[in-house]
């Protein structure tokens, strides 16, 4: 099932989409899930798609909606730097042994098809395709062994990065959080359709040029070891978000450097979940 996030006849809502067409949850579910992350805080997901099934010609077009980040308002969201080997390579970096990680407020997040806003003080807005978890069974000191059944499911991201920002000094959280410059969606595959540990292929394109590619294997620190070394030091809580690192490719290590200028088209693709597209803008 893919869950999204949305505005419609200036309401926010929730639903799934059903080819061309949303099915809306947020009425059939009301006061008991009033958005995504309360559907997926109730343990509703199951009961939603029965709701989906019995909905055999939605009345509301995907074309007429408004996308919100697939999540638009979670709790925490943690992004893991430097996962892959080829990024750490390029960067000059080492491999540490325990993953490397930053925060991400939901201010900074933006939707499918809205475009990403390079800001007045750079222009070094680089490009880092990611795929996102979202959490679905919260807890604190989960194993790695438990760590696939607290998956509600996955996404595309655009962890967008104002490199000279980032690198004003050894804390990167200013490059990783201007406003407009995380994409996030289009939606959410429930993780009911995509088989733990399965290799995932996660590919960047900038105006249809691929940039990035490389598959969930290659993850210096998998999944499962992520959500066990953050539920360590805090409580994961249903609709925390969790980014999951960029391959090599990234424009700022490029030889000459890329970054996204207005008019550019920036795409993530991950085989299992779908296409995120962002135009870019200036502030």
């Amino acid at each position: 099932m893919k869950l999204i996030s949305y505005q419609h006849g200036g309401q926010d809502s929730y639903g799934a989409v059903v080819g061309d067409r949303v099915v809306d949850l947020r009425e059939a579910f009301g006061a008991r899930a009033p958005d995504l992350k309360a559907l997926i805080a109730a343990g509703l997901v199951r009961e939603a798609a029965a709701q989906v099934a019995a909905t055999p010609a939605p009345a509301l077009a995907l074309a007429d909606v408004k996308l919100l980040p697939v999540v638009p308002n979670p709790g925490k969201i943690f992004c893991i730097g430097l996962n892959y080997g080829e990024h750490i390579r390029e960067t000059g970096k080492e491999v540490t042994e325990k993953p490397v990680i930053f925060l991400r407020v939901a201010d900074s997040q933006l939707a499918h098809g809205e475009d990403i806003v390079r800001p007045r003080v750079s222009e070094r807005l680089d490009y880092e395709g990611e795929i996102a978890v979202v959490i679905g069974k919260g807890g604190r000191h989960i194993s790695e062994a438990d760590a696939w059944s607290h998956i509600a499911g996955y996404s595309c991201y655009n962890d967008g990065s104002v490199r000279d920002w980032q690198l004003h000094t050894s804390q990167w959280i200013p490059g990783k959080n201007f406003w407009k410059t995380g994409a996030f969606g289009p939606w959410m595959v429930t993780a009911d359709e995509i088989a733990p540990d399965q290799k995932m292929t996660l590919i960047t394109r900038l105006n249809g040029q691929e940039m990035q590619r490389a598959t969930t294997d290659m993850m210096v620190h998998s999944i499962p070891r992520q959500i066990a070394y953050i539920s360590a030091f805090i409580p994961l809580e249903p609709g925390d978000v969790i980014v999951t690192g960029t391959p090599g490719g990234v424009g700022n290590k490029r030889n000459p450097q890329v970054f996204m200028k207005p008019g550019d088209v920036c795409e993530i693709e991950v085989d299992a979940v779908g296409v995120l597209r962002n135009g870019i803008r200036d502030e």
